[in-house]
């Protein structure tokens, strides 16, 4: 969908008609949002899936310590925001206030904080998780949280701290 967004917007967005109640242009500008951010988010969160029976490491330990009071307190955090999200949970580092948060987005482009940089993504919509625990969010939140490869999240830490 971003191919084809790109290409209308590039070739003829009709920008003439742009106005906020709704058309052509409103319509391709929000579709691209929400494609650029879907394909942003899914990347990573792939690239965090593993099989990592390994702990979490150093700098990210210290950021749950900082922030939420400890590994467990910041694990029982993300599993209720993931519990309660319909599309994505992400733990954040927000720039502005320089503090890390676990946030939900219902959508790829809605609920975000603009100058958040993701450190751990987990996709919350059904199609990640339904064929393998039905409506047990519980057992896929789990699953995942158990298997984290703490080195990719560590390395993302490293960027922000």
């Amino acid at each position: 969908m971003t191919n084809l967004t790109d290409k209308t917007l590039a070739a003829d967005a009709k920008i003439a008609t742009a106005n906020a109640s709704g058309g052509y242009y409103r319509g391709w500008k929000k579709t691209e949002t929400y494609s650029v951010s879907g394909i942003i988010l899914h990347e990573l969160y792939f690239q965090n899936l593993g099989n990592n029976s390994v702990p979490p490491e150093d700098k990210f330990l210290q950021l749950t310590q900082k922030y939420f009071g400890g590994f467990d307190a910041w694990r029982q955090d993300f599993t209720a925001c993931a519990t309660a999200a319909r599309g994505w949970c992400i733990l954040v580092y927000e720039q502005r206030t320089a503090t890390f948060r676990n946030i939900l987005l219902d959508l790829h482009d809605e609920g975000n904080i603009a100058t958040s940089y993701p450190i751990l993504v987990l996709d919350m919509y059904e199609h990640a998780y339904f064929l393998d625990y039905a409506t047990d969010k519980a057992a896929y939140i789990k699953r995942f949280l158990d298997s984290v490869p703490w080195d990719v999240i560590e390395r993302r830490v490293e960027i922000v701290m």
